[in-house]
């Protein structure tokens, strides 16, 4: 009996009906159709002498309650300790994965025009909505406001970025930017700004005013929403 139940749980893919196989199922029914284990069962591509690929896929979907969302920002040490995710296997993830960020990036930066927050929300909430700590960068733009490239400043912990403005227009300056817009994101999905969020932007517009480089806006980025200082008068 020991050995039946030993064997009911050491199924392959190959195990499974044509119809119900990952790579299968995609061509017959659309890539759509896949669940998010299968989709990387695909990635995967073997199990081992325990695990099918789409168990394997389950245990990185379980690494936490997030799910998938996690996957954006997982490291291969965390990947790797799966045992029968290995080297090649975790290095095809990483790789699908940052695929998928630069593809949502959209066409060339420099030809995108800022009229309203939202542009460059757009542009950012795929790769910061599930980030697990707080980044810090700035959208930099020209004289027709028109985005010259949008550069990451700094990682803070959970719940706080730490930025310095010497950081921040030390790369502004260096891009020949004509106006920057600040942006961050809220690991928790509460887009409410800060008491330090508040300060920090102070002092960014009191530097940029010195400097020559008009900070526009402030944008945090939360659980697929946005906050604007401009928009809420906080700017």
């Amino acid at each position: 009996m020991k050995d039946k139940v030993l064997n009911e749980r050491n199924y392959t893919i190959k195990d499974l009906p044509l119809s119900e196989r990952p790579r299968e199922k995609l061509y017959s029914y659309g890539v759509e159709t896949l669940s998010n284990a299968e989709l990387l069962a695909i990635l995967i591509r073997t199990g081992d002498s325990e695990n099918s690929a789409i168990d394997l896929a389950g245990k990185l979907l379980n690494l936490d309650k997030s799910g998938i969302a996690y996957l954006a920002d997982i490291t291969f040490e965390e990947m790797t300790k799966i045992k029968g995710i290995g080297f090649s296997k975790a290095c095809q993830i990483l790789a699908a994965i940052e695929l998928g960020k630069r593809i949502n990036r959209r066409g060339p930066l420099d030809k995108i025009k800022v009229t309203s927050p939202d542009i460059v929300a757009g542009l950012l909430m795929q790769d910061m909505r599930f980030l697990n700590k707080e980044h810090f960068g700035i959208a930099i733009l020209d004289t027709k406001n028109q985005i010259i490239s949008i550069e990451n400043i700094s990682i803070g912990t959970l719940n706080a970025s730490i930025v310095h403005p010497r950081d921040v227009f030390k790369v502004a300056i260096k891009k020949n930017a004509n106006s920057i817009i600040l942006i961050h994101n809220h690991p928790s999905g509460d887009i409410t700004p800060s008491s330090e969020d508040i300060s920090i932007t102070n002092r960014l517009v009191d530097a940029g005013d010195l400097i020559g480089i008009k900070v526009l806006d402030h944008i945090i980025i939360g659980d697929n929403i946005y906050l604007s200082f401009k928009e809420k008068n906080l700017i």
